[in-house]
């Protein structure tokens, strides 16, 4: 049986991901030579449900209940801005940028995250928290360079950086290169109007 890795996510219009790539780069000077790993920013996209390996056969049913989730939405505007990290600040383990949404976001989460749990995938067991993933702190990081981190992110007073306009939720195929990942969108499911 052929298995890829997916998830379940929105996308970023250019000028937001421009943005993230600048954050990124101020936060990579800022910060210095601590190995974390760093997100592409064509990469970064505000991921709704992962999914993990899904047989190529549960494509179709995964397709429909995007289709169907969607079907119901209608377009929603996000903001973006404000570093943090999970799980805090002073201990820095995931870098983001932080997300406002309307509770339709929330909703859609909610919708995908059940409707995929009675088809056998894993419901998220944390509160939808929405982010964007700009950097992973490695878990071999020494204390000394985790403080730093956190008094960077701390100190860094980056306020708002944009809106994007949300007309559709995309399924991603996740392939792990010795690179990265390479993410390549498999499906898009179009929102009412």
């Amino acid at each position: 049986m052929s298995v890829i890795r997916a998830f379940i996510a929105v996308d970023l219009p250019q000028d937001v991901q421009e943005c993230l790539e600048q954050i990124s780069t101020q936060l990579k000077e800022e910060i210095g030579d601590i190995p974390i790993r760093w997100v592409p920013s064509e990469n970064i996209h505000l991921t709704l449900k992962f999914l993990g390996d899904v047989s190529l056969s549960n494509l179709d049913v995964l397709k429909e209940l995007l289709k169907a989730e969607a079907a119901v939405q209608k377009p929603m505007v996000i903001s973006v801005g404000r570093v943090g990290a999970f799980p805090k600040i002073r201990s820095p383990r995931v870098i983001w940028v932080g997300v406002e949404a309307p509770e339709e976001l929330t909703a859609l989460h909610r919708g995908i995250d059940t409707q995929t749990t009675k088809i056998g995938y894993t419901p998220d067991k944390r509160s939808f928290s929405p982010h964007l993933t700009l950097g992973r702190v490695p878990r071999n990081a020494s204390h000394h360079d985790v403080r730093k981190i956190g008094d960077v992110l701390k100190s860094n007073k980056i306020g708002f950086l944009g809106v994007a306009r949300i007309r559709a939720v995309h399924l991603y195929r996740s392939d792990l290169q010795p690179s990265g990942a390479v993410y390549t969108k498999i499906f898009t499911a179009a929102f009412g109007e």
